[in-house]
């Protein structure tokens, strides 16, 4: 518990980017209840941010204290923030009765379960208004588990949040259609997408149908590029059309470009936004990167290192690193003195072929790249997996 920061003394902070410029305001935690015993899980901040309350994700923030937050890169979705089922405000904790006493304040700590995430670890309670009054205890959160007990509904919801989106896909399956609702409208965009991720693209067709447009467009921004366009591909042209209108231009226009590709092609296979750094970035920041909680093992496995600009399509490809080999260097070193292969294929390239090359080479990865040597976008292992693996083998029993 004394590593625990005091939710209170949140409220107010500023929200900071990763050039440590104030870009909003903290003014609540959002918390969920776990299932099992385990201490709830502290889902994100709400934020003042021009003029409108906003959620972002603790997955997009790389320090919290009581002197603020601030975040690790990357963009934060400007949506006015929308509370999901079973989930709790810190500040509606605030005076609920614990015991004799009262709850003053909420501490949370980086989890010892969720790698990257943070949980509720302690309770300050007291007979006074504040948190200075002398007679306040601080007490583990688990000492008045009552206080984060949910509805029944809520609970089966908070133990659907809880299963490997892989497992949870399963589940979806067989639910009724209200059931399916009530879960996608429980999980925030980034839990729903990546469940969708792991479901065959008709099933992700009819799901996204009782969303809603502008929840759709939201949802589907939130999927990895590569399988966001293997659903937008299965869609009928007109509804296909919707929905890139609905999203945000850059996300849309990425989609677009992979669209073009046939499916069985490298081009088809690829997603567009591996992890790209410039030659002279230090190894020690290339590894700050890597270890970002949202990068899939898949996608941390190594860098594609390019001349700017380090959008695709990029400047020159220069080649990979993978991280055991940063993890050898020392931390000033720039990542293009470590540059391990410089190899790549072309979009057109057969799937087939794409896979034939990765199995002789024992690559995880291989980058895509134009006539002119420019990235285009990289596919990893189980992109290939996941395509040539058998019609419906997410459904079958694993032994």
């Amino acid at each position: 518990m004394t590593g625990a920061v005091f939710t209170s003394r949140l409220s107010g902070r500023q929200l900071r980017d990763s050039e440590g410029f104030s870009i909003g305001r903290v003014r609540d935690v959002v918390i969920l209840p776990s299932a099992s015993g385990e201490p709830p899980w502290v889902l994100g901040l709400v934020v003042t941010m021009q003029r409108r309350q906003i959620f972002v994700n603790l997955g997009r923030v790389a320090e919290v204290s009581v002197d603020g937050v601030r975040l690790s890169g990357g963009t934060i979705d400007l949506r006015r923030f929308s509370r999901r089922a079973g989930e709790i405000l810190a500040s509606e904790l605030y005076g609920k009765p614990a015991g004799s006493g009262r709850v003053l304040d909420i501490g949370i700590a980086p989890s010892g379960l969720r790698r990257g995430g943070w949980d509720v670890s302690a309770l300050a309670v007291g007979h006074g208004l504040s948190f200075l009054h002398n007679s306040t205890t601080v007490v583990p959160w688990d000492k008045y588990q009552e206080l984060f007990k949910a509805s029944a509904l809520s609970e089966q919801l908070i133990q659907l949040r809880a299963m490997h989106p892989t497992d949870l896909a399963s589940a979806v399956e067989v639910m009724s259609a209200a059931r399916r609702r009530e879960l996608a409208e429980a999980l925030q965009d980034e839990e729903l997408a990546d469940v969708l991720e792991e479901m065959p693209e008709q099933d992700q067709i009819r799901l996204l149908a009782g969303l809603g447009l502008e929840r759709s467009a939201d949802v589907v921004e939130e999927m990895e590029p590569d399988d966001a366009a293997d659903l937008l591909a299965e869609m009928p042209a007109d509804q296909r059309e919707r929905l890139l209108a609905a999203m945000e231009t850059v996300q849309a226009d990425r989609l677009r470009r992979l669209l073009r590709y046939d499916a069985t092609t490298a081009g088809g296979l690829m997603t567009s936004n591996p992890l790209i750094v410039p030659p002279d970035a230090p190894v020690a920041q290339v590894l700050a990167e890597i270890r970002r909680p949202e990068n899939a093992p898949t996608v941390a496995a190594q860098v594609f290192v390019c001349e700017p600009p380090s959008l695709t399509p990029t400047g020159r490809y220069l080649g990979t690193v993978g991280f055991q080999r940063l993890l050898r260097e020392p931390p000033a070193m720039t990542v293009g003195q470590c540059i391990e292969a410089t190899g790549f294929v072309r979009p057109e390239l057969s799937e087939k072929e794409v896979a034939r090359r990765m199995a002789a080479y024992d690559l995880i990865g291989v980058a895509v790249c134009d006539e002119a040597g420019c990235l285009l976008g990289a596919i990893t292992v189980d992109d290939v997996l996941d395509r040539i693996l058998p019609t419906g083998w997410r459904k079958s029993e694993i032994t």
